[in-house]
């Protein structure tokens, strides 16, 4: 019977895990580029169970009475890199990558000691800050092959090889990294990922279009479907719970009175 509450208990706990991640797919629907996230549920280890203590029975001095399963376990959080709509916003400063969803875009983030750390990003909105240079929304600094790209205004063009022509001239060309395998990437937050040492580079296979910009690739129906379904299964294991509670409480008030 104990067995059962365990059981019922941690897919309840599960259950609120998988919940706080189709919350957080579905708070992020409208944020350019973020990249839906899934868990992964996995069969939870069997433990060996046996009375504490208690070697007394000759027929079972170890004590132990058996495996308990515990149901299932989270995982790991699997995220989905494929790409998002495509939405026109004839801005310059908007930025897209099509036709490859393993290329990201690369920034520079200062830590709190004030080293510059490299992460990526698929959101294209960027802007200028007060000395021409190319920003993110967050303010930090969008890389090119030669460091932070600066402007004198928004009359550029972007190539789809992402070189930056001003004034007929070439500016600079946006630091595209592309990544074999991107389930070797982790997020960071502020809608951007970072390498691991598994992570290895490839040639940038996409192009990158101006004017545009890349929209989440979450679905918000089957965010609401998922959603119902885990709160039908954590309902589910609550009144098993409960009824596995009522039996042992009778267990113990009717039976343990008995004499």
């Amino acid at each position: 019977m104990i067995r059962g509450l365990y059981t019922s208990g941690w897919s309840m706990l599960a259950n609120t895990k998988r919940m706080d991640t189709i919350s957080n797919n579905l708070a992020n629907v409208d944020t350019n580029a973020y990249k839906k996230d899934t868990l992964v549920m996995e069969t939870f280890p069997n433990v060996l169970a046996r009375r504490i203590n208690d070697t007394r029975s000759a027929l079972n001095p170890s004590g132990e009475v058996g495996n308990m399963q515990l149901g299932s376990d989270v995982g790991e959080i699997f995220t989905y890199y494929n790409q998002g709509k495509v939405l026109k916003t004839e801005s310059n400063f908007d930025f897209c990558i099509q036709d490859d969803g393993s290329a990201f875009f690369t920034v520079a983030v200062p830590d709190a000691d004030g080293n510059i750390n490299e992460f990526y990003t698929r959101d294209g909105a960027f802007t200028l800050n007060a000395d021409k240079q190319l920003i993110t929304k967050e303010g930090y600094l969008v890389m090119g092959e030669n460091g932070p790209i600066t402007l004198d205004g928004e009359n550029f063009t972007i190539e789809h090889d992402g070189t930056v022509i001003q004034n007929e001239q070439i500016m600079d060309k946006l630091q595209i990294r592309d990544f074999v395998d991107t389930k070797t990437l982790r997020k960071y937050g502020s809608n951007l990922v970072e390498t691991t040492e598994e992570t290895q580079d490839e040639e940038f296979q996409g192009k990158i279009l101006q004017g545009s910009l890349e929209q989440s690739n979450v679905n918000i129906i089957r965010e609401m479907v998922d959603m119902i379904s885990v709160m039908r299964s954590y309902e589910a294991n609550q009144k098993v719970l409960q009824a596995q509670d009522n039996t042992l409480e009778k267990a113990v008030n009717t039976l343990g009175s008995l004499r």
